[in-house]
Order: C-alpha cells, then structure tokens, then sequence
C-alpha cells in the first residue's frame, strides 16, 4: 500500500517513540528520510542511526537520546512537527526562513542543494520547501 505523506510517517513514529519512552525506533528507509536522519543526528536531537536491508526498500533504526529531568527521562526532541504537506507546500526565499522556538529548535528545509538546516540555508544564502521543525 502506498502512503500519502511518508515524511509525516517518520515525524509521528519519532514523535510517537519519544513520548513512549523508547530507546529506538524503525521507519521505512528512503534518500530523504536519511538525509534527514543525518541532520538529526549532527543537530544533537538523536544518538545515531543504522540502515538495515529487510526488504527491497530496507528501514532506517534510529536511536533516540533522553536527558534526566527531576528524577525522570525525557526526549531531547521536545516537538517534531511537519510543516509543508503534499495538499499544501510550505516555501522560504532566503529572507524568511522560520526560526524555531527563537533559535532553540531547528528547520529542516528540502533545497537544490539537499536537505539542510533553517541555519545553513541562511549561511548559504538560499531558500527551499520548509520540511519540518524541531524543538
């Protein structure tokens, strides 16, 4: 069966994983999901992430990283929310890349020059499809 948003997918079962309390969690891999996954990874919000072939498309695990607050754990990743959608694309010119949570959180942007941050697309000087945010 195909998916509509497989973006959406990924951000929900991250989102889904961390509120659960779950060390790790396994999406479907695809180049974009991965490019993504690397970004997470550099930006602090996961431990790692490993590729594993299961079938034809293969899935992607990633680790996920807690912090303790008053004697409990909780996710690095605070929120994940998906903002530009296949029924409504969301673009940023180089002069209004959203700032997440006034520079605490992360944008994660599609360009022509790949997925890269709300923060490298302004040292670039480039704009793209806002993917998502992360806080």
């Amino acid at each position: 069966m195909s998916m509509t948003d497989p973006i959406a997918d990924m951000l929900t079962r991250i989102r889904n994983a961390t509120q659960a309390g779950h060390r790790r969690v396994v999406i479907p891999a695809s180049n974009q999901k991965r490019a993504m996954a690397q970004l997470l990874k550099e930006q602090g919000y996961i431990d790692r992430f490993e590729e594993f072939e299961e079938d034809a498309q293969g899935s992607l695990r990633l680790f996920l990283k807690y912090y303790a607050r008053d004697g409990r754990s909780v996710g690095v990743i605070e929120g994940i929310r998906r903002v530009s959608r296949p029924g409504r694309r969301i673009f940023a010119g180089k002069e209004n890349i959203p700032k997440v949570c006034g520079g605490y959180g992360i944008s994660i942007l599609s360009t022509n020059q790949g997925i890269l941050t709300g923060h490298q697309c302004r040292m670039r000087g480039i704009g793209g499809e806002v993917l998502c945010e992360v806080w």
